[in-house]
């Protein structure tokens, strides 16, 4: 991914900087001034503001001359700033199955990790009932970086995307969709049926089916 001058602005900002060491390691205030050659109140008003942002937090203590010094590290919120490439990734490991394998055995593939996947966010999906449960799916594929919502149509709930959060892989792989659609499945307890569209940007079309509660 090919840095925008935005980016290149914010990591060469002090804030920016900051994030870029606390990334390598916990860090003091004390730390911090000697590495970006800053007075403490300059490092502590951008922590304060990181801290406000949710990108930063205190963690600790470490011995001091006179106190103990406040350890700072990144919150999980912050790892968001750094671009991952799983989505390539993804995509070439689905071209070399699709490859390999007969479109049965690849369609199996993908709903057994489908319910793995399910499996992993068990706990975030409990609500009672059926439309608790959407809205708790809702926040995990935001969560997956998705912009996600719910919503009725033809008296039925349907979840939509409009950024899917596995486009890279989604093109060429329909396939990724029908993991969905079983990771959805098994979190609502209920059928779900996928109508993705793939062209000319993927976007997430999930009908829901209703339920006794």
């Amino acid at each position: 991914m090919k840095s925008t001058g935005w980016n290149k602005r914010f990591w060469a900002s002090t804030r920016g900087r900051i994030i870029l060491l606390l990334r390598g390691g916990s860090r003091t205030v004390n730390d911090l001034t000697a590495a970006l050659s800053l007075t403490e109140n300059a490092v502590r008003t951008q922590l304060d503001r990181l801290a406000r942002d949710g990108l930063v937090h205190s963690s600790g203590t470490r011995p001091g001359t006179r106190k103990p010094n406040i350890i700072y590290d990144l919150t999980a919120e912050a790892e968001q700033l750094f671009p991952k490439v799983y989505g390539p990734i993804l995509r070439h490991f689905l071209d070399e199955l699709a490859v390999r394998l007969t479109a049965k055995k690849l369609d199996e593939i993908v709903h057994a990790v489908g319910h793995r996947v399910a499996a992993s966010h068990r706990a975030d999906v409990q609500a009672d009932s059926l439309p608790g449960r959407v809205a708790q799916a809702v926040m995990v594929l935001r969560d997956w970086g998705g912009m996600a919502e719910s919503e009725q149509h033809d008296g039925k709930l349907v979840i939509r995307c409009f950024d899917c959060p596995l486009a890279v892989a989604v093109a060429g792989h329909p396939e990724v969709c029908r993991l969905v659609e079983t990771m959805l499945a098994d979190l609502l307890s209920v059928p779900v049926h996928q109508r993705c569209q793939a062209e000319p940007a993927p976007q997430c079309y999930l009908a829901i089916e209703s339920s006794a509660d």
